[in-house]
């Protein structure tokens, strides 16, 4: 018999699945903030090469494709007493803790790059572990119907954690010290360890080991027990011409963003002589009012007018605003100027990250669909590092403005791609799997 007085399951109250995810999202941006924008600016800042911060970038982006190593042990492998993708969850959120304090101990980290870059994947690694079981337990427990929205909440909310702690961070580097910045993420995500902690996923599971409870009989039901069973539906899945041509779009796209994402801080620190903090602050603030749009109206437009047309919109301004910034150099000194362009590419950054994560979700197979959605991630994380590899070459034989434009042509291939994407096809192609399945199960 369940107490009355306790804390309703993540599966009963819709409140309190988007607090959940909101929570466990701004955990995963805390990190990352300082990571892949913070350190970077700071190593420009203190007389880093682009390719040793490229280098840097890459490291730290590495476990992000490694994420498809763990989502399948999270799909065959749990506790499922306190739910499928929970006690994943508490572990990764417990990771990250201790991985920051880890990398907060780095002794003189802009003289010891490879314990920095070495102790930055360890915390990349337990952000993705964390980013995989909160995925699975998302798909798992969001209805579909709730997705897009869900969607906005979530992104935004680790735009804000992402800002938040770029801001801060930055702030406490430069007043106190690196350690304390870095400290500092540790006590932010442990705050938002309470959220996985005291919330469960369905209806009369443990809240601790120790605690009263059992598994409930919808987790007996869906948890795989087979690995044929999950990697063969996925072979089946990811062979299907959308899924590859979906998969493609990711890496690119990803790729992209952090190609720009890595790119921005060299450029204003290197060209346009910012300090870090400067480069930071504006920054940071760019990429808040890009998570508040997201949380507010992106998953909104999705819904109300279509993934794929929203997309597309969003990567035309994409193209626009990077080939206006690129070729006007004159305005390059005008810091109204910079702020403007920062602002307009990260809400766009924002919304249509939204958007193809919609599309990502919409495309998955519900008995694999926690392994599929990791697997696109993990692709489009290579399209991260492989993108992001490019800014030492491309800038070493070009000048800023190509380097800038390149991304434009990378966002022009990804709009090309997209109009191929049939969205409905792949979901009837889906259907068709989970009824042949159905129909040998009963024979």
């Amino acid at each position: 018999m369940i107490k009355s007085n306790r804390i309703p399951a993540l599966s009963d109250n819709a409140f309190l699945r988007y607090f959940n995810f909101v929570a466990l999202y701004f955990a995963q941006g805390v990190p990352e903030g300082m990571l892949f924008f913070g350190i970077p600016a700071w190593m420009a800042m203190n007389g880093k090469t682009p390719g040793e911060i490229a280098s840097f970038a890459v490291v730290a982006g590495l476990p992000w494709s490694f994420k498809f190593i763990v989502a399948p042990l999270m799909d065959r492998y749990t506790y499922l007493p306190m739910g499928r993708k929970r006690p994943w969850v508490i572990l990764g959120q417990l990771g990250l803790i201790l991985s920051c304090i880890g990398m907060a101990s780095v002794p003189d980290p802009l003289h010891n790059l490879n314990q920095f870059m070495f102790a930055a994947f360890v915390v990349s690694f337990f952000g993705a572990f964390q980013d995989v079981a909160t995925d699975g337990m998302a798909i798992d427990i969001i209805p579909g119907d709730q997705q897009a929205r869900a969607n906005g909440l979530m992104w935004g909310s680790k735009i804000i954690g992402t800002s938040v702690s770029l801001a801060l961070g930055s702030w406490v580097l430069k007043q106190y010290s690196f350690t304390a910045a870095i400290l500092m993420l540790a006590a932010m995500i442990g705050v938002t360890m309470l959220a996985p902690i005291f919330l469960t996923e369905r209806r009369g599971e443990k809240v601790m080991p120790w605690s009263a409870g059992k598994p409930s009989p919808e987790t007996e039901k869906i948890q795989l027990h087979s690995w044929k069973i999950i990697f063969k539906s996925l072979y089946r899945v990811f062979r299907l011409r959308n899924s590859i041509l979906l998969t493609l779009i990711l890496f690119i796209t990803q790729g992209a963003y952090n190609y720009m994402g890595t790119l921005l801080p060299i450029f204003t620190v290197k060209e346009l002589g910012w300090t870090n903090v400067a480069y930071s602050q504006f920054f940071a603030t760019a990429k808040l009012m890009g998570g508040i749009g997201g949380m507010l109206i992106g998953g909104y437009l999705i819904d109300r007018f279509g993934k794929k047309q929203m997309m597309s919109v969003y990567f035309i301004l994409m193209i626009l605003l990077t080939a206006s910034f690129a070729y006007m150099k004159a305005s390059w000194a005008n810091t109204s100027f910079i702020y403007t362009f920062m602002i307009t590419y990260n809400v766009l950054d924002t919304f249509a990250t939204i958007g193809i994560f919609a599309i990502s979700m919409q495309c998955c197979w519900k008995k694999v669909s926690a392994s599929q959605f990791t697997l696109y991630m993990t692709i489009s994380n290579l399209g991260r590092i492989a993108l992001a590899a490019l800014i030492g070459p491309i800038k070493e034989n070009f000048s800023w403005q190509f380097t800038l434009f390149a991304f434009a042509i990378m966002i022009t291939v990804v709009l090309i791609l997209l109009q191929f994407l049939n969205i409905n096809k792949h979901v009837e192609r889906v259907d068709d799997l989970e009824r042949r399945d159905l129909a040998m199960a009963a024979n």
